[in-house]
């Protein structure tokens, strides 16, 4: 698993700002509505249900938002990159600026595991995220994000 096959250039944007949780929720329900034909309320919902079980975002600036979805045949991603940091309830309390979204099909706990822990590898890495807050180009963002040394699992 690589994130080049979880993650497709066009699910990748850069916005100024974000209000609140359920407004990226909402924003990320429409990047999966467009790059993955998945229905954009039922992605918004999937990941408010997650998100009351416990907050997503893991520290440094990074959420990690993800779901289970049925009629998926792979897991699939999204990214953003907001300009403006804002609070996510994550665990060291500091604001977030780099959301990876990811979704994996029912049944497939595995696979959604192994995702997770992919992108959290990729996301660890220092380096990474600042080369991911230096760009806005979602081109460069992507290439980032899967020709890093972290973006290739078993």
């Amino acid at each position: 698993m690589d994130l080049a096959n979880i993650l497709r250039p066009g699910a990748i944007k850069v916005i100024h700002t974000v209000s609140s949780k359920k407004r990226l929720f909402h924003t990320l329900g429409e990047m999966f509505a467009d790059n993955y034909g998945l229905d954009s309320a039922t992605v918004t919902a999937a990941l408010q249900e997650r998100e009351a079980l416990g907050p997503t975002g893991v520290g440094k600036g990074v959420a990690l938002p993800h779901a289970r979805l049925a009629g998926l045949d792979k897991v699939v991603g999204a990214f953003l990159r907001i300009e403006q940091p804002f609070d996510f309830d994550a665990v060291d309390r500091q604001p977030v600026d780099l959301v990876f979204a990811l979704f994996a099909p029912e049944g497939k706990g595995v696979d959604h595991l192994k995702a997770l822990a992919l992108v959290s590898r990729t996301l660890r890495d220092s380096a990474t995220c600042a080369k991911l807050r230096a760009n806005e180009d979602p081109a460069i963002l992507h290439t980032i994000l899967t020709e890093g040394p972290s973006s290739k699992a078993a």
